[in-house]
């Protein structure tokens, strides 16, 4: 089976970008000077080509698996290689051979797992982010302790601690990871830390196993920063062996533009699941960021859709969200998601909007 992949394209001049687009990702070289056994084997095949509107049409291409091997930096670059330079394309579906599929690990643990690692059974998961940086060490534990006591399964960093003077990376992993497990000794919880893993590449690994040696219960991963195939093999580390929790961080850039780059669902979930997160977070519709329902619903949907034997992972819903809006959000997405409200547990006390929140997705999951 090869891979097959469905661009949107200007209807303007798309037989031209069609060729340009199946020899640019493959041999990047003049199609007609190509020995005629690499024209029929490695080029790119146009297999259906269909209008959308005047002025768009949707052009699905296939490639021989030899074209990737089994290596996702491979897979990423036929993906959005040289055509990420190509104005006005956008991806919009891939479809994967058995052999590649079966060459990666996917999640180490994915909603299963994290039910079984966490205590969770038939609700969505309830995480949390610490802010706001500038807070030193013990200050972030206290709160930590007090998100613990309120019912939070995972307390995060929020994305941008890395080594910042207030709160030195090495320092704040140590203190809140012991704090979080004596808060969960007290109020008999299983609350995980994920310190965000904000590295230079070279003490990415290192530090990760530091974060476990001293306790934390799973790691936050920028994979649009440190890269998705580092993320994979972080995920695939038996040394390490926690839940990766995905942050969005410069993906963004990827899907903002409706008529260029690689789909939400694409983006927050396929490529994430098969870079080995546990955890997609990602903008819920109706909070700061612009994703719009169908987006957001196209997200939830591939992180459990049929993808080899590749776990599913649990959905993450960010981005401004509120309690009020948790029966609504769980009624339309399900019990696998993750619920993730930061800033708004802080207006008021926190301990008391922590309980609230668990309390909301509880009660909205019984209904």
């Amino acid at each position: 089976m090869p891979f097959e992949i469905t661009y949107e394209i200007d209807s303007e001049s798309s037989g031209q970008l069609i060729d340009a687009i199946r020899t640019e990702q493959t041999i990047e070289f003049p199609l007609r000077l190509a020995p005629q056994w690499i024209q029929d084997e490695v080029v790119g095949k146009v297999l259906r080509v269909d209008d959308i509107s005047e002025k768009r049409k949707s052009v699905t291409i296939s490639y021989d698996e030899r074209v990737v091997g089994e290596e996702l930096p491979q897979l990423l670059n036929l993906l959005w290689g040289n055509i990420s330079l190509f104005p006005k394309v956008l991806i919009t579906a891939i479809k994967l051979p058995d052999s590649f599929l079966t060459s990666l690990k996917g999640p180490r643990f994915g909603v299963a797992g994290l039910r079984r690692k966490l205590g969770v059974k038939d609700r969505p998961f309830v995480m949390t982010a610490l802010k706001p940086m500038g807070l030193s060490p013990s200050e972030l534990a206290t709160m930590a302790s007090t998100l613990v006591e309120g019912g939070i399964d995972i307390i995060k960093d929020d994305h941008n601690f890395a080594n910042q003077p207030w709160a030195l990376w090495r320092e704040r992993v140590e203190i809140i990871s012991s704090a979080i497990a004596t808060a969960n000794r007290t109020f008999n919880r299983s609350a995980i830390y994920a310190p965000s893993l904000n590295r230079p590449t070279e003490e990415l690994f290192e530090s990760a196993r530091f974060a476990k040696d001293y306790g934390a219960g799973g790691l936050l991963v920028l994979p649009g920063i440190c890269g998705l195939d580092t993320m994979r093999a972080i995920a695939d580390d038996d040394s390490i062996g926690l839940p990766i929790l995905s942050h969005p961080a410069l993906l963004g850039s990827l899907v903002m533009n409706p008529t260029h780059g690689v789909s939400h669902h694409l983006t927050f979930a396929t490529l994430l699941r098969l870079a080995g997160a546990d955890f997609t977070i990602f903008p819920h519709h109706g909070g700061r960021f612009s994703f719009s329902k169908e987006e957001c619903g196209a997200v939830v949907h591939h992180c459990s859709s049929s993808l080899g034997a590749i776990s599913s992972i649990s959905p993450a819903l960010a981005g401004g969200m509120t309690v009020a809006r948790v029966p609504e959000i769980v009624q339309e997405f399900g019990q696998d998601i993750t619920l993730l409200i930061g800033g708004a547990l802080h207006d008021g006390d926190l301990l008391n909007n922590t309980k609230t929140f668990v309390e909301s997705v509880k009660s909205s999951s019984a209904n």
